[in-house]
């Protein structure tokens, strides 16, 4: 994500930077019931018209009703100024960075030729117990970070920034009561009854999302709830084909004699459903759309003549 040098005095050393947790929670998309991809458009508040990209500004509000817009160039004027380096002009004891302030975790790997420096420097600051703090900017925003060492490897930590933490007076919180002694002696039982010598790292698994994962596995082998993805193009050909459909019924209509329309008009008046089950399925599809049923495009031919009669 990143790369530069970590300088400590007359020490410059080469290293690049790597996200060191990834995103693993199972996401859903967002889809009509037909199974087409729904994407996300701004809308203008007073007339609900759908804006383009060069319609929208960004704006900081000032008042109830009032921004200030600020331009793209008066944003990139504002940048820091790129750098790649990392100077490391701070020491910390590790236990002066509460871990409220940790943002993300990173690894500083050495590149070529700088393996050495590496790890002399890291085995120094571990043994100090000493913390860097410093300054950076990848893609083009400043960061605040520590870099620690632990195990002979180097880790930054992004930092939020002091006026970003809330303290307990700031959510409402009381006072801290004296507890009675006893009190504390009983809970202090129950956490040792609990206790663990080694954290079980099969306790830190995301349940939610493997149990949300064997359901769509276990539905889509059942063919359950499964659409196909329909895109702006393939819409439009099915429009194109309804279109078509109801030219030709249209037509098959108009090319019979008028005894046999008012025959036809008779019995649909004596029963309107009697003709569903004559009709193909493309003509009791685009009766489906034309009557807005939903899921139809997943329906079978008898699912669609019933969908048709309840909907009619």
């Amino acid at each position: 994500m990143w790369s530069g040098t970590v300088a400590f005095g007359l020490v410059s050393l080469p290293v690049s930077l790597y996200p060191a947790n990834r995103t693993a929670r199972t996401s859903l998309r967002l889809v009509d019931a037909d199974g087409t991809p729904l994407e996300r458009r701004y809308f203008s508040a007073q007339d609900q018209r759908p804006l383009e990209r060069d319609e929208i500004v960004r704006g900081y509000p000032v008042g109830d009703e009032q921004f200030v817009v600020v331009e793209d160039e008066e944003l990139e004027a504002l940048a820091p100024e790129k750098s790649q380096e990392i100077d490391l002009s701070r020491f910390v004891d590790v236990e002066e960075i509460e871990p409220i302030y940790f943002q993300r975790s990173y690894f500083l790997a050495p590149d070529r030729g700088a393996l050495k420096a590496y790890r002399l420097l890291a085995k120094s600051m571990e043994d100090a117990g000493r913390v860097g703090i410093a300054t950076f900017v990848m893609r083009d925003t400043e960061y605040l970070v520590a870099i620690i060492a632990e195990d002979g490897i180097l880790r930054a930590q992004t930092l939020r920034f002091h006026d970003e933490i809330r303290t307990p007076a700031d959510v409402g919180l009381p006072e801290r009561p004296a507890p009675a002694d006893d009190e504390v002696e009983a809970i202090g039982d129950g956490i040792a009854s609990l206790g663990a010598d080694d954290l079980d790292r099969s306790s830190l698994r995301d349940r939610a999302s493997r149990e949300l994962e064997a359901l769509v596995e276990t539905k889509r082998e059942a063919g359950e709830d499964v659409v196909e993805v329909h895109r702006a193009s393939e819409a439009k050909a099915a429009t194109d084909a309804d279109e078509i459909d109801l030219m030709q019924v249209l037509k098959r209509s108009l090319s019979q004699g008028e005894d046999d329309v008012a025959a036809t008009a008779g019995s649909a008046e004596a029963d309107p459903d009697s003709d569903l089950g004559a009709m193909t399925k493309e003509e009791l599809y685009a009766r489906a759309r034309a009557l807005e049923v939903v899921g139809r495009s997943r329906m079978t031919k008898d699912e669609l003549i019933d969908a048709v009669r309840r909907a009619g």
